[in-house]
């Protein structure tokens, strides 16, 4: 059962188009797999068409000289509800690495040929960037049996969701569907036990490490997730 989602604010944020493209994909990818926020959504879209379709209908029909008239009005939106979408994206549901083969969420299967090439971090650690159009730094991380990412905190923001198996860190567990959503003012030390991981993150400022020797990556934290 997933337990960890995004705020209302950011669920609104997703449904008024006002979150950048890389939230878009991870808080999207959530809702794929999380029927209490699809259902949220639902009802925030509900709410926004109907507010800006009134006001759209009351400013191209209204009686002024000009405007059009009421069964115009009628055509035209009957003529935009019954209009063909286009074709979409060719969707790949599958990716492959290590002998593993995973299941992609909808949206992230529609953003799968933004999806680059997978690469060897450290220890157990894999990386494939997504490539978006926005200043984020947007990946799919995937973490063998046994991983751990070193201890750090966020310059920024950095917004994770497990697409599938578990992950551990000092506050929780986290399983497929869960988002999790950190600042500056939280560190922590993602790690897997005996189940694999797969997750999409997103940052807007490289991460800061805090413990040990990895402070020495510091310098070149932005080549390792960017």
């Amino acid at each position: 059962m997933i337990k960890s989602h995004p705020s209302e604010a950011i669920l609104y944020q997703y449904a008024s188009g006002d979150l950048s493209a890389s939230m878009t994909l991870v808080v999207g990818t959530h809702i794929d797999m999380c029927s209490i926020c699809k259902q949220t959504v639902c009802e925030i879209e509900e709410e926004l068409c109907k507010k800006h379709l009134d006001s759209i209908v009351e400013t191209i029909c209204a009686p002024d000289k000009g405007s059009m008239s009421k069964s115009q009005c009628d055509q035209m939106l009957e003529a935009i509800f019954n209009s063909q979408a286009k074709p979409a994206v060719q969707r790949e549901d599958l990716i492959s690495l290590e002998g593993r083969r995973f299941n992609l969420p909808t949206t992230l299967a529609h953003n799968a040929h933004r999806i680059g090439e997978w690469t060897h971090l450290v220890g157990k650690l894999w990386r494939a960037p997504v490539n978006l159009s926005d200043d984020g730094q947007t990946n799919l991380i995937y973490m063998e049996p046994g991983a751990q990412v070193p201890e750090h905190s966020h310059k920024g923001q950095e917004a994770t969701l497990v697409i599938d198996g578990v992950f551990n860190d000092e506050h929780d567990a986290y399983y497929d569907g869960d988002f999790i959503l950190l600042d500056a003012d939280r560190k922590h030390t993602p790690r897997t036990a005996t189940e694999d991981c797969l997750t999409l993150a997103t940052l807007d400022a490289p991460l800061f490490f805090t413990s040990g020797i990895s402070r020495l990556l510091n310098p070149f934290s932005s080549f390792f997730f960017r």
